[in-house]
């Protein structure tokens, strides 16, 4: 008796249109995610565009420097209407980061070029910066991300991109190709989020991980991509080979 496996050619029109909306929903937030983290990342050595040394700094830290100096120097020195700005909070770490300097000559700045964004109204889930106390916290050496916000940001990465890859790998095993293909590349998107972020870890003890970050990210992000345009290619546009009755069956 002859197995059949089910194809995209056995999917009607509705589902290949949910299928498809799916796939492209995916895509698209999937451009997001990776323009969040070049925006996030970018500028940490303060040179534009995003590098190793960007994601070594976010997990490792500069540790010659502060937390908040890096940021002012970094990614957020196009945030100040002058270097001066920058310099007046620099000189305010140097001395001591005391309650009186910051009330006299950082508060101002602060106020007018940060708290927008730095704020617990903002939303955004960045580090506040509405009081002494808050910014005080990042007066001491840069060691980048904290233990605690890797395990928070890494669970729901894991639960949340996981449900993600299964759902576009059993789309994707309806295409027609060889199945050593087929297995290697749905289990590759696992393999590469698995590498990314326990390489999260790594990088705060080794600094050198930080090259297995940004190969494992771009393995992650490639893969998907090549699911979901595979995908729809053979979802609308491939013509399968017609089959005979003897031809052994391929297995998904």
């Amino acid at each position: 008796m002859r197995i059949h496996y089910r194809r995209f050619q056995d999917a009607s029109v509705s589902e290949r249109i949910l299928d498809s909306m799916f796939l492209l929903t995916i895509g698209v937030g999937m451009l997001f995610a990776l323009y969040y983290v070049y925006v996030t990342h970018q500028g940490n050595d303060g040179k534009p565009g995003l590098s190793v040394a960007d994601i070594r700094i976010a997990y490792y830290g500069k540790h010659q420097q502060t937390r908040l100096g890096a940021a002012i120097t970094g990614p957020m020195s196009d945030r100040f209407d002058n270097p001066d700005q920058q310099q007046v909070i620099l000189k305010w770490i140097d001395s001591g980061a005391s309650e009186e300097g910051y009330t006299r000559d950082v508060a101002p700045i602060v106020n007018s070029r940060c708290i927008m964004c730095h704020s617990a109204e903002a939303g955004m889930g960045l580090p506040p910066l509405t009081s002494y106390e808050d910014i005080k916290k990042l007066t001491k050496m840069d060691t980048g991300a904290s233990l605690e916000s890797l395990v928070r940001v890494s669970h729901i990465h894991l639960f949340g991109i996981a449900f993600i890859l299964f759902f576009l790998g059993r789309l994707f095993i309806m295409c027609e190709m060889p199945v050593i293909l087929k297995r290697i590349t749905v289990a590759i998107p696992f393999l590469a989020m698995l590498a990314d972020i326990l390489s999260w870890f790594a990088t705060k003890i080794l600094p050198g991980f930080a090259y297995v970050v940004m190969i494992a990210g771009a393995m992650l992000y490639l893969s998907i991509a090549i699911q979901i345009v595979v995908s729809l290619y053979q979802m609308w546009f491939y013509k399968p080979k017609a089959v005979s009755a003897e031809t052994p069956p391929s297995e998904t």
